[in-house]
């Protein structure tokens, strides 16, 4: 078998790949050995655990309608029914891309490859029904492998009690109690989630903060909130050194902060991903991989193999969806014969928790580490009569503003629906923005994305909600 363009992987990067490919009038197959499109941010990650958010937030809001003499009866969890309603999202969209690759005639082959040499890949496994021959030739190669969870030694426990983030967005059960360990994005997702279905949570971080290397002033209000939530069972500056299967619990060992020993009913390990470059096959060919498993690119995402790219979180962080789709076009037009390249000034990340927070650009931890001049507009949301009205007064949003040019350089903002209204600096962060050209831009009002523009008055010192008058500088 032949292909002018093969993709090994077939989440969200793999699948932008091939279909950008397919449209550009190139043969192109998809070797992936799951059975359905989507990878692990479909199947086990990014939209499963945002449905769950979903549900989480719908629970949260029922309670607080109660200031408004709105009384709800307390939610009843069906989790069976929560998990069959999971399951058919999956499917429904798993359907769609099916549809969509049948649609571009891209071969679909449901198969483990790997790499012979810089030309050929072995397949084995899956389903031998989609593939006729053992080796599977090509032109160029995207490799999309995406990534996994970590698992320390120390961590490694051989039961069903203790869960990657794949077997918690799985929906056991409801655990009367759950241990998360890791304070990133992903354990205090899943901790929200958890939390709000009446799990009694518990969060343990090495860190002295949760979310490490997000700016501190957009992570109070969120800090709050799960401190609430996990009524104060948030661990800082702890190591949980061992985990023992007692049966009906998991015994879990601490040292730091916090010492000793307790008991859960689960435990989720939520302490980072890795690459997926081993077994690839990689060693019988040109492409470098790094001491931490990525695999080295250049920017138009090409190795150095040269009819070999690599895309997502196969080729360095930030391991994010939306960031390994571009990279899968750029690779495509590339092989295309066109002139293109992954030169993204921002790359928004959002953590969906209650409140959401999202970022883009550098923050101010990364601005000060670099030594780049900048100056932050912070509008507090308790200025906004569309926060005030849907109860979200302690979320914030930031500007990072060039003191010469009035550029956009970065932003963060936290608090409902951050994450839709990131998008908004990310276009001005990559036109060159001002923020003057954002509090020149009328916003709709009473909305929260009112807060972007009065974030830009605030810098320029024409703020009406809040009193913040420009600082005058004073001139040599």
């Amino acid at each position: 078998m032949h292909a002018q363009v093969v993709v090994l992987g077939g989440g969200p990067g793999g699948y932008a790949a091939a279909f950008s490919a397919a449209d550009r009038g190139l043969d192109v197959a998809i070797v992936d050995e799951q059975g359905q499109l989507g990878g692990e941010c479909l199947l086990r990650g990014c939209i499963p655990s945002k449905a769950l958010l979903h549900v989480a937030k719908v629970i949260a809001e029922s309670r607080h309608v109660s200031e408004w003499g709105v009384a709800m009866t307390p939610a009843e969890i069906d989790i069976d029914m929560m998990r069959a309603r999971k399951e058919k999202l999956i499917a429904t969209l798993t359907g769609g891309l099916a549809q969509l690759a049948k649609r571009r005639k891209t071969r679909v082959i449901v198969a483990r490859g790997q790499l012979q040499d810089s030309k050929t890949l072995r397949l084995s496994g899956g389903d031998p029904a989609t593939y006729d021959d053992e080796t599977l030739t090509f032109d160029h190669l995207i490799l999309a492998t995406g990534s996994q969870p970590v698992v320390p030694a120390a961590l490694a426990c051989d039961s069903p009690r203790v869960m990657t983030s794949a077997g918690a967005l799985d929906l056991p059960d409801v655990p009367a109690s759950l241990l998360v360990i890791g304070g990133g994005y992903i354990g205090l997702e899943m901790a929200t989630v958890y939390a709000q279905l009446g799990s009694a949570v518990s969060i343990v971080e090495m860190t002295d903060e949760l979310l490490p290397g997000v700016d501190r002033d957009l992570i109070k209000p969120l800090a709050k909130n799960l401190e609430s939530l996990c009524d104060g069972r948030i661990f800082l500056e702890t190591e949980v050194t061992g985990l023992a299967d007692r049966g009906d619990h998991i015994e879990v060992s601490f040292a730091g902060a916090k010492s000793g020993s307790e008991s859960y009913a689960r435990v989720l390990v939520a302490v980072g991903r890795r690459p997926n470059s081993a077994q690839l096959g990689l060693e019988n060919t040109g492409v470098v991989v790094n001491e931490r498993g990525f695999v080295e690119v250049d920017a138009q995402r090409r190795t150095a193999e040269p009819n070999i790219f690599a895309i997502g979180d196969l080729a360095g962080e930030p391991m994010l969806a939306h960031k390994a789709a571009h990279e899968g076009k750029v690779a495509a037009a590339v092989i295309a014969g066109e002139t293109d390249e992954f030169d993204k000034l921002a790359i928004p990340a959002v953590v969906f928790t209650d409140p959401e927070v999202a970022t883009a650009g550098y923050s101010e931890v990364q601005a000060k580490a670099q030594g780049i001049p900048y100056e932050v507009a912070l509008f507090p949301w308790a200025a906004s009569g569309r926060a005030q009205a849907v109860g979200a007064t302690a979320g914030l949003t930031k500007l990072l503003v060039d003191p010469e040019s009035g550029q956009i350089l970065g932003a963060g903002l936290v608090g409902s629906g951050a994450g839709e209204l990131i998008a908004e600096v990310v276009l001005a962060i990559e036109t060159g923005s001002t923020a003057y050209d954002l509090s020149e831009t009328i916003h709709p009002h009473p909305t929260l994305s009112e807060t972007v523009a009065f974030a830009g008055e605030v810098q320029l010192g024409t703020a009406t909600e809040i009193y913040k008058p420009k600082r005058q500088r004073t001139r040599s």
